[in-house]
């Protein structure tokens, strides 16, 4: 019993047996009056937990790994979310610095994979960097649901206990990652805008930002394992993928959780904006004044073939819609190009739009953060540089 994620309080017990239906598993039953656990095959869930009425059932927490488990944790994991059996782009960007990474610690890197019909994922991840891929393709994952998710990966990684295991920082990452590392006694840290291996300790450094953003903190795990964090997409550069590599697939087949919902209608999002994907970004802030003036970018990002961005004093002030912002709590952006109009350039910000190429800023505060970031720096007022540009990029084009 001392081994096994519940404890069964038998003075508490009435043998009403409701823990014994809430079971998915079947690892309770009842001897007696009493309810009884099969502690080998008990996975965690809680379900008995949540619904004994007599609170007889409680989850365990478990000690700190002793120093000499922690060897037996080794590999550097990557989630590679799908969406109807593609990969989406932040694995790919978590596959390059899982390799870094892995290369630091001297091991393998390996993608995982939940779906159904996800077969011919495996090849683009070996071909991105990862040494081994696993796949666990079954009809109960052909849906997202957050507690079946999180029943699969925490099986993976209490059978091949991996050292690291990265994540995208997207709504699925986020939804049930956490769970994952909840299951695994161990931490997450979320939203890592840097990621590294210390060479003294081996112990994962996880950089992020705190306190509303004004200080950068790095984070370990020296206790428990795995090492677990998310990345919001776009914070790191693709590799170039290797059609060359060589790499091993690892079919799994679990027993499941039942799912708790179902999908029984999928909507596309109203706003078809995907400022994340642009190669030119033309971005405004507080500096714009009004929001009537948001036309004025709208006017260059169509000359450029670029779109609109904001910084959250727009969305806050009820300018434009949130699927527009920049920033620690908005969309990470890399485009080639990135123009900022009146936005001072505070730390939230930067975290979402220093992945761009070249940033190009306006603003009439000369000692603006921006400018410390870009590239190329105007002080002035936007208001007037920016129908200037605008009017001499149309003249170009007419004389074209």
């Amino acid at each position: 019993m001392n081994e096994a994620p519940i404890s069964i309080d038998l003075d508490k017990c009435r043998g009403c047996k409701k823990c014994v239906d809430a079971c998915p598993f079947g690892v309770l039953h009842m001897e007696g009056k009493l309810v009884v656990l099969d502690a080998d095959d008990c996975r965690g869930c809680n379900a008995c937990v949540q619904t004994c009425p007599f609170q007889a059932i409680v989850a365990v927490t478990k000690e700190d790994i002793k120093d000499e488990s922690l060897k037996e944790y080794q590999g550097v994991w990557v989630f590679a979310e799908q969406h109807r059996g593609k990969v989406q782009e932040v694995a790919y960007e978590l596959l390059a610095t899982g390799r870094r990474l892995a290369g630091d610690r001297n091991c393998e890197l390996a993608a995982v994979v939940l779906g159904h019909g996800i077969s011919g994922t495996a090849a683009h991840l070996i071909a991105a960097g990862a040494d081994k891929v696993y796949i666990v393709d079954q009809p109960e994952l052909a849906q997202y649901d957050a507690n079946v998710y999180t029943d699969a990966l925490h099986q993976l990684i209490a059978k091949y206990k991996p050292e690291v295991v990265l994540a995208g920082a997207t709504a699925i990452g986020r939804a049930f990652v956490a769970k994952v590392a909840v299951r695994c006694y161990t931490g997450l840290t979320a939203d890592c805008t840097a990621l590294s291996i210390d060479r003294e300790t081996t112990l994962l450094h996880q950089t992020r930002p705190a306190f509303g953003g004004n200080i950068m903190a790095t984070i370990m795990t020296p206790n428990h394992r795995p090492q677990m964090a998310t990345v919001r997409p776009h914070v790191f550069k693709m590799a170039v993928p290797d059609p060359n590599r060589a790499g091993k697939t690892l079919l799994e087949a679990l027993q499941l959780l039942p799912a708790s919902s179902r999908i029984i209608r999928s909507v596309a999002a109203s706003s078809s904006v995907n400022i994340a994907e642009a190669d030119v970004v033309v971005a405004g802030g507080r500096g714009l004044k009004k929001a009537e003036n948001l036309v004025l970018l709208q006017r260059l990002a169509e000359l450029l073939g670029g779109v609109v961005a904001v910084s959250r004093a727009c969305v806050d002030a009820g300018w434009i819609s949130a699927a527009h912002q920049v920033g620690q709590t908005g969309k990470t952006v890399s485009p080639k190009v990135y123009l900022a109009f009146g936005i001072s350039g505070a730390i939230q910000h930067l975290e979402g739009m220093r992945g761009a190429e070249t940033i190009i800023a306006v603003n009439s505060d000369p000692t603006a953060p921006i400018f410390d970031v870009a590239d190329m720096g105007i002080v002035g007022d936007l208001l007037v540089i920016l129908p200037m540009l605008v009017e001499a990029i149309e003249g170009n084009q007419r004389s074209n």
